[in-house]
Formats: structure tokens, C-alpha cells, sequence
């Protein structure tokens, strides 16, 4: 039998871990202006072997560096892709690393997808926001970059390295990485077997 008590126990519990969790992963304000002057750089992968991990087969498509903005971040736990990939982070570089912009836009990510709106008008062309963010699939190559990703929230500059890859699982189910930043919609996302990521 759960007595008073116990329910206001359990209710300050929930309360005590739902504040330290804001704490962990509440946004990084940063003032007006241009963060990321860069641009991703993408080139031939360095080795094309085939990485095996878990159940799946990765095949290298390139080789892969980006500093950015983190403008949102998803975990997932229950999708057909978690196991390989359970953190999505949106990024932005460019003007899409400028609060004055990204203040005037409405920015979410679900169901693996990143998404932007804006109340009347863009704050910048629109297929400049095309191509200066992106919704990045990530895949810890190791524990130590797993603790490293833990550790990113929406606002965090980060700096990552490693590989744009196709993945093959057992059962049939593939995943093939986006190869540039033009693109949108179905398929336009990268899918990233991160090496290192720092804050910068």
C-alpha cells in the first residue's frame, strides 16, 4: 500500500530528476552574430573497407568534417534505425549560426525529419537555410565518442569528424547517408559514423 508519504516521496523523486535533466540538457544562449564561418568539407573516403558493426555492415561513401551549431537534438530508442543510430542532431553553419536568424524560426526534429518554420517570411533566403543546416544521423564509433555526444545540447558548437557511410543490417534493413547539402526531404539526411566530436 503506497501511503501519502510515499506518493509525495515519488512526486519530489520525478520532480528532483525532471529538474537535474533540464539542467543537463537545457539550451546554450549565445548573443547575435555569425558562429560558424565554415562550411562542412567532404572528400573520398580515406579507406572504403567495410566496418562491421553489430549487426550491420558499413560501407564508406566519404570522408567527413563539420563545424557547427547545434540548433536541436532527438534521441531515439524505438525506431527500426536506433540501434545503429540513436541521436539525431540538427545543425546549423553560416548565417544559421546566428541567433538573430534562428530566433525568427520555429526549429524541431521528429520521426528522424528537422523541420523549420516562420511566422511571415523567411529571415534569410530560404535555400540558404537549405543549405547551411541539416539533420545528421550519428553513429558512436566508440564508448568514449558515445560519453562525448551525451554531453551535446541545442546551442552547443561542436566540431566532428568521421564518415558518411551506407549501413546494411542483417534482416535486409538499409540506410544510405546523403552525399551533399543541397538537397531536402526523404533521404537528404546524413548518416554519420562519428570518429571524434568535441565543443568548441
Amino acid at each position: 500500500m503506497i501511503t501519502n508519504r510515499g506518493v509525495l516521496a515519488l512526486i519530489l523523486l520525478l520532480a528532483a530528476f525532471g529538474a537535474g535533466n533540464w539542467v543537463l540538457h537545457r539550451p546554450i544562449p549565445h548573443a547575435a552574430g555569425v558562429l560558424v564561418e565554415s562550411q562542412p568539407l567532404q572528400s573520398e573516403p580515406s579507406d572504403t573497407a567495410v566496418i562491421e558493426y553489430g549487426d550491420y555492415r558499413l560501407l564508406p561513401l566519404a570522408d567527413f568534417e563539420i563545424e557547427a551549431r547545434v540548433l536541436s537534438r532527438e534521441d531515439y530508442s524505438i525506431d527500426a534505425g536506433s540501434d545503429l543510430s540513436p541521436t539525431d542532431l540538427a545543425l546549423g553553419w553560416g548565417r544559421m549560426s546566428d541567433s538573430s536568424v534562428i530566433e525568427q524560426l520555429d526549429i524541431s526534429q521528429s520521426v528522424r525529419f528537422f523541420t523549420y518554420r516562420w511566422r511571415e517570411q523567411p529571415p534569410i533566403p530560404l535555400k540558404e537555410i537549405e543549405r547551411s543546416s541539416a539533420n545528421m544521423h550519428l553513429i558512436p564509433a566508440d564508448a568514449n565518442v558515445e560519453r562525448q555526444l551525451a554531453k551535446v545540447r541545442k546551442g552547443s558548437l561542436i566540431r566532428m569528424q568521421g564518415q558518411l557511410v551506407e549501413a546494411h543490417r542483417s534482416d535486409g534493413f538499409q540506410w544510405r547517408s546523403s552525399l551533399t547539402r543541397e538537397d531536402t526531404g526523404g533521404g537528404a539526411c546524413e548518416l554519420v559514423l562519428v570518429e571524434s566530436i568535441e565543443r568548441i
